[in-house]
């Protein structure tokens, strides 16, 4: 038998014989009825089609900057005598950084040398804190002025929140936090925000200045000492689940979270003040000092064992609790009680342990179903409320039997009632009630906070809030006046007087507000932007700002 290298050798040399021949047809006889009947034309153009755009795409990606920006992007112009802004330094020094890359590019930063300082011999421009000097010659002091370009990187948002980002994270936790204060005091005119509704802030502006900053800059460090179930342990359910949902979201943000203390600019106790009450008090003992005693010998424990508590006695620290005992849980440990930042429903300033300006205002909701927290959000139009004003719970505290014996049953616009009587639930319930009324009491009970307020939001209900010395949730960003009404204990008499005096046109606009304002208020299962736990936590981290001192201005 032949072998194939002798075979194909005789082919070559002598030709085909006709049965290769009449094979070699046959083979491409078959190849083309192949190609012209059986191929799907159309498919294979197709694929080609998304495997060279998918290509294209790759390539793209690839580069370090989105294409169009090479043409587009004006030029930058800064007097060449005063120094360049911190984001704009952070350009200029990104751009000598991929001077390389962009030698070519017609984009630059212009440093203009103007007429009116011709007095100056040398031109400054500061970079990262370092000064580079350009001489001025005379003719130059002649000319209107003299254009310096140096190749810049394109500055969209996410070349400066990059460049932004290595910058800050040079810095120490001080250093960064100064950089971020002074920053959000230089924020941008914010107009027509898609995300942000401007009447809901006392200063839009600075508010989403300083939330970006946050998202870039903030870390922190979370304490892995104590036991289950008073600590690390978040409960989700009732009213009180503000403060397990805090912890829960927190300990699973990786982004947000660092193992690193000596990077953290925070440190948070992960503690549940519910937890704690269930754990440690003696039913109708009315004695919460072995709570807080507890609590001390936390505080103490993790300030024998690390140092970041006595360097900053403890300011730089921050807890969350939202059981009516939270704040008295702190009394036995003077630091804590008086420098930490506490975020606490019962957010009463007249007890002398929450701080208005320092400690936050923890919104209270209740949470029937932990897998669906968002359950059963929104209300009826203006034009279906028929209920002026609403209320019916409990008769504990100071303020509701007041309410009830001046109101109920005394006025067919005024629906006040102890507990909601059955016979009128089995026809319309509680929820029913709160989506059918324009206004929704939401007054103290043993405390000052209530989850009837986050109630009437979700329901988009105007809260009516009765209770004097209640720090209102989240009220160092938010403008509560215009999305509710405040009425002082002393003229709950005069309580229909105040809700009719408000016009319709004034009511629509607080109704909108109110749905505008719901996002704010809502607990997701992972964390949405400007959603309720990051509110908290900017809160939080607005607190720790306002601890740094500016340097003064020489």
């Amino acid at each position: 038998m032949q072998s194939v290298e002798v075979r194909v050798f005789e082919l070559m040399m002598f030709g085909f014989d006709k049965h290769s021949k009449d094979k070699m047809y046959r083979w491409w006889h078959q190849i083309l009825i192949f190609m012209m009947f059986r191929l799907n034309w159309r498919r294979l153009f197709l694929s080609g089609v998304i495997i060279t755009t998918a290509g294209i795409l790759l390539l793209l990606s690839s580069l370090p900057y989105p294409l169009t920006l090479w043409n587009l992007s004006p030029s930058l112009t800064y007097l060449a005598h005063e120094p360049l802004d911190r984001t704009s330094a952070l350009i200029y020094d990104t751009a000598l950084r991929a001077n390389d890359k962009l030698a070519t590019s017609n984009v630059g930063i212009q440093i203009v040398l103007a007429k009116n300082v011709a007095e100056l011999n040398q031109s400054k421009i500061v970079v990262d804190g370092e000064t580079s000097l350009t001489n001025t010659s005379d003719e130059t002091k002649e000319t209107n002025k003299k254009i310096l370009t140096v190749p810049q990187v394109p500055y969209t948002f996410e070349t400066l929140t990059q460049s932004s980002s290595r910058y800050t994270e040079s810095l120490k936790p001080d250093e960064a936090l100064l950089y971020a204060k002074k920053e959000i005091e230089k924020a941008s005119i914010v107009t027509n925000d898609p995300d942000l509704h401007a009447p809901l802030f006392h200063n839009v502006s600075s508010f989403k200045r300083s939330y970006e900053l946050m998202e870039l800059i903030l870390k922190v460090y979370i304490y892995r000492e104590g036991r289950r179930p008073i600590f690390h342990q978040p409960y989700l359910r009732g009213i009180y689940a503000s403060e397990g949902w805090f912890m829960r979201l927190l300990m699973g943000n990786k982004k947000l979270v660092t193992s690193d203390p000596e990077k953290a600019h925070l440190f948070y106790l992960p503690y549940s003040a519910r937890q704690l009450a269930r754990a440690l008090y003696k039913p109708n003992s009315h004695n919460l000092k072995p709570l807080s005693i507890f609590l001390r010998d936390y505080v103490n424990m993790l300030a024998a064992k690390y140092p970041f508590w006595n360097r900053s006695h403890g300011s730089d620290h921050f807890l969350a609790g939202c059981h009516d005992w939270g704040s008295y849980t702190l009394t036995e440990h003077k630091e804590l009680k008086e420098h930490s930042i506490k975020a606490l429903c019962n957010a009463d300033s007249s007890e002398g342990i929450f701080v208005a300006g320092k400690d936050v205002s923890l919104p209270e909701t209740t949470i029937r179903n932990p897998q669906n927290p968002r359950r059963n959000i929104g209300g009826k139009r203006v034009s279906q409320r028929h209920i002026l004003a609403f209320f019916a719970g409990k008769m504990h505290g100071r303020v509701r039997p007041i309410l009830r014996k001046t109101w109920s049953g005394k006025d067919n616009d005024m629906k006040i009632y102890g507990a909601l009587p059955k016979k009128v639930s089995q026809t319309f319930s509680y929820a029913q009630h709160m989506k059918s009324s324009k206004f929704c009491i939401c007054p103290m009970g043993y405390e000052v906070n209530s989850p009837r307020i986050v109630e009437a939001i979700y329901y988009e209900c105007v809260p009516v809030i009765i209770a004097d010395n209640f720090i209102l949730p989240l009220s160092d960003v938010l403008n509560w006046s215009s999305f509710s009404v405040v009425v002082a204990e002393k003229d709950i008499p005069k309580l229909k007087e105040i809700l009719l005096a408000i016009t319709l046109r004034q009511y629509q606009k607080m109704q909108t507000n109110i749905r505008m304002l719901q996002k704010h208020f809502l607990w997701n299962p992972k964390p949405l932007k400007y959603d309720m736990f990051n509110m908290i936590l900017h809160s939080i981290w607005v607190s720790r700002l306002n601890q740094i001192q500016m340097p003064e201005s020489s």
